[in-house]
């Protein structure tokens, strides 16, 4: 079998950064990014700690790293407080009456919380959970809509010492159980439920079908956001939010905690088999965060920035909470979904609260191509300066109806790359420094050392397909799979020994930027070639009839697997033979013949998580005739999977 993957996808277009924007960015040149990466080649250590020094420490931190591959410790000796970090610090000037949070409910209520109510509410539900018995180095699961109290709870434990573990609020009971139970979580922090597309979504039920075999809870806070009537509170071990806080002190001093003190795990394997518990640590975490939101969202005091990501996944821990309110800006959140009641939802938003920096993921991007332009032309956007994409890699016609529809061609792209276990974003364009190219994540950050390598580790020339690495540690980074050491070394380290394995297929061009081809789980071997479907779907969307399209394979005699392209079509065009045949011609032109779907369905819709991810699973079962054996709670629709089985059928 080839190691390598062939990569078929080019892109000529590029967009040099507008000047106006580079005048006032906080890296305002290529020229400057590039002096930023050699001083972190030549002294790593220096580097980091001059990026580290824009943190608060209670006391400094003595060697900047511990290198003991394949396990790391920053700024070793250094004692702070993300919480502190985020809030106390922007207490002292006129910061503490700016607005950190402003909040929208689905069923359209608003709240805004300056950084000094912010910080109140933080220490009072601080010293609530230690009115609960919780103290520093205890596991914290937090099970919530996406309302502020979920950026109070994170941030209060952060500042006790308490480790969060945030469940996203889509799972279902079995999968909250295996992550309380991994973390041995002893308090659980939940509502009584929250909103999506018009419905009331219940959560305390399923804490509480979860609960009967999780031994370490002792008890559970609910919030009261829907005002459910039939919710039922376990004596002895449930209270109210309120009830607890209604006589709790709003002075709580932030602890003094080493820089490696467990700050949260966040779960990022699938709901079956055992979880997989990220664990990120304070001081490297924050730096990363911290950093990373200032420079690639070129983050100013008068930003309003609108992250979309939930919280329960790693994008929200760090672009909605962490690294936003570290640097003091001011952050929107908005409880439900993107085309409620109406698909202008966002755009109203963006409107409403003259949101400057948009960061969202392709999938609901290629959602709002479908819907058509109308939607967005009804809004002014001219608030809008900067625009971000994240979670997967983006077809580059996606990125250009991004750019000109949303943006009108004035907003640069920040199209990032980066994990749950690498903590902050790795490769990304400096909005007033890097010309972009559609699709490409472009340039690695300074201080981080990516490669592409083959299965043995070689170094690969320019313009060929292989195993995305990072070669060496860098601050934000995951310290390991919690109680699971020996998972941790062998899911990254082992594979490719002597690298950080990402997982990604990706290549490098001839001027040194990457092109993210995806997971390696989702190549498909053709013929002995080896191809990503991200590609092929790249292809497919630039055909104008195409709104999405999900590529997946399933067995063959002759190739050893084929193609199958599940479409779904832009406003205006009808499911027909003839388009099917266009389509794959069109993908024959584009990229070649190898790569010349076998069979392309059309469907109305493709079967995604609520955090936009399609189940690319599902799709690759319905494919193969095979029933779905895995867990589907986390789809967003049930019956998306239903209608393309009755179809198939």
């Amino acid at each position: 079998m080839k190691e390598s993957i062939t990569s078929v996808l080019r892109e000529q277009r590029v967009i040099e950064p507008p000047k106006d924007f580079s005048l006032s960015a906080h890296i305002s040149s290529f020229e400057e990014y590039e002096k930023l990466c050699r001083a972190a080649q030549d002294d790593p250590e220096g580097y980091w700690s001059k990026i580290a020094a824009e943190l608060d420490w209670f006391e400094p931190w003595q060697k900047v790293l511990e290198w003991n591959y394949p396990y790391a410790k920053w700024f070793l000796g250094g004692r702070l407080n993300a919480s502190y970090n985020c809030l106390d610090r922007h207490l002292t000037g006129w910061r503490k009456n700016k607005a950190a949070i402003i909040w929208e409910g689905e069923p359209g209520e608003s709240r805004t919380l300056t950084y000094q109510q912010l910080h109140r509410e933080v220490c009072r539900f601080a010293n609530g959970l230690k009115r609960l018995g919780v103290s520093s180095g205890d596991r914290v699961a937090i099970y919530m809509p996406m309302v502020p109290e979920l950026v109070i709870a994170v941030l209060a434990c952060a500042r006790i010492g308490a480790v969060h573990t945030v469940i996203f609020g889509g799972f279902a009971a079995h999968a909250i159980r295996d992550r309380i139970n991994d973390a041995k979580a002893k308090v659980v922090v939940t509502a009584d439920g929250g909103y999506r597309r018009g419905q009331e979504i219940q959560l305390k039920p399923n804490v509480d079908e979860a609960l009967t075999n999780c031994p370490s809870v002792q008890s559970v806070v609910v919030f009261r956001r829907t005002g459910n009537q039939f919710i039922t509170m376990h004596h002895g071990r449930d209270c109210w939010w309120h009830d607890l806080l209604s006589e709790t002190d709003a002075n709580c001093p932030a602890e003094s905690l080493d820089s490696e003190h467990p700050l949260f795990i966040l779960y990022t394997s699938g709901t079956t088999g055992k979880p997989k518990g990220v664990l990120h640590t304070t001081g490297g975490y924050l730096v990363g965060t911290t950093i990373t939101s200032k420079w690639v969202f070129d983050l100013k005091d008068t930003d309003t920035f609108w992250c979309t990501a939930d919280i329960g996944w790693i994008t929200g821990h760090s672009y909605v909470v962490y690294g936003p309110l570290s640097n003091a800006a001011t952050v929107v959140m908005y409880e439900g979904a993107p085309n409620w009641p109406q698909p202008d939802r966002f755009w109203q938003i963006v409107d409403k609260y003259s949101v400057s920096i948009l960061y969202t993921a392709p999938t609901a991007i290629r959602a709002f191509m479908k819907w058509g332009d109308e939607w967005p032309s009804r809004h002014s956007l001219s608030s809008l300066r900067l625009l971000g994409t994240v979670g997967e890699p983006i077809n580059p016609e996606a990125w250009m109806w991004y750019y000109n529809v949303i943006g009108k061609q004035r907003c640069p792209i920040v199209d990032t790359w980066w994990q749950t276990e690498t903590g902050a974003i790795m490769l990304s364009p400096l909005p007033g420094a890097t010309p972009t190219v559609p699709g490409s994540a472009t340039k690695p950050l300074p201080g981080i050392v990516p490669d592409i390598v083959d299965k043995q580790g070689n170094s690969l020339p320019d313009n060929t397909g292989g195993y995305l690495v990072i070669r060496k540690p860098w601050p934000s980074m995951l310290r390991t799979l919690y109680g699971d050491d020996e998972r941790y070394e062998r899911q990254y380290w082992n594979e490719i020994p002597g690298v950080y394995f990402t997982g990604d297929g990706a290549r490098r061009d001839e001027r040194g930027y990457y092109w993210i081809m995806g997971r390696v789980d989702d190549v498909i071997n053709v013929a002995g070639h080896r191809l990503s479907t991200m590609e092929i779907e790249s292809a497919l969307v630039s055909h104008p009839a195409v709104a999405e399209a999900a590529v997946v394979d399933r067995p063959d005699s002759i190739t050893g697997q084929a193609i199958v392209a599940f479409v779904t079509l832009a406003a205006g065009f009808q499911p027909s033979s003839e388009l099917q045949q266009d389509l794959k011609d069109h993908v024959c032109k584009e990229i070649g013949a190898l790569a010349r779907p076998q069979e392309i369905r059309f469907t109305e819709a493709l079967p995604k998580t609520r955090s936009g991810k399609i189940m690319r699973r599902l799709l690759r079962d319905v494919a193969r005739g095979e029933e779905s054996l895995g867990d589907t709670s986390t789809l967003e629709d049930i019956s998306v999977l239903a209608r393309l089985r009755d179809e198939q059928e």
